[in-house]
């Protein structure tokens, strides 16, 4: 028997959020229907209200309710310090690493030609005036190792060479708790070229 519209049509609807396949979409659709309807408003009301009080912060890019975020106006944190970033929720793994105290910039994107993103579709701009305005001696590139993360990454490098500032780049390397056998030759370059000195 085949499922109701309705349920088919919430299931494709949530099947395009990140991380839920068909199946979860369907079980997750299920659910929902045979839920009290409280439940399913609450549910409803949740989502647009976060939806509709959740904002980029006008400094770095980060979600936050006011801007600018708290992550900006912490003065406890290195200001002197920023870690560039792809994407917004990039934020939050560096946040739970632990490791972090400077603060972020949030590009947007990657430059890539092919899928027309080009330097003036990032927030490059914004983080120049950042470079201007704030006492910055160092930034720090922490995008993906793929063509477009590396690309980007070079762009940048060049472009905001100023005196007094440092760019560097996260290491890239193996796993924790992985072994040599399971690197391909690019992490295993990557890992030799990035590696610290222990003594």
């Amino acid at each position: 028997m085949p499922l109701p519209e309705p349920i088919i049509a919430l299931t494709a609807a949530l099947a395009k959020l990140p991380g839920i396949g068909p199946r979860s979409a369907e079980r997750v659709a299920l659910h929902i229907v045979q839920a009290d309807s409280a439940t399913v408003k609450h549910l409803a009301e949740t989502i647009l209200s976060a939806r509709e009080r959740i904002r980029f912060c006008d400094t770095c890019g980060a979600l936050t309710e006011v801007s600018p975020c708290s992550t900006c106006t912490d003065s406890r944190r290195d200001g002197l310090l920023i870690c560039v970033v792809e994407r917004a929720v990039d934020i939050l793994s560096i946040e739970r690493s632990g490791t972090y105290r400077g603060k972020f910039h949030v590009l947007g994107g990657k430059i890539s030609p092919l899928d027309g993103v080009e330097p003036d579709d990032l927030r490059i701009i914004e983080l120049e005036k950042r470079l201007g305005n704030e006492p910055v001696r160092e930034i720090i590139i922490a995008l993906g190792t793929d063509v477009e993360g590396d690309a980007t990454s070079n762009y940048l490098a060049k472009r905001l060479v100023r005196a007094g500032l440092k760019i560097s780049r996260i290491g890239f390397g193996l796993p924790a708790g992985s072994g040599l056998e399971f690197a391909d030759e690019l992490t295993l370059n990557r890992a030799l070229e990035g590696r610290r000195e222990m003594v």
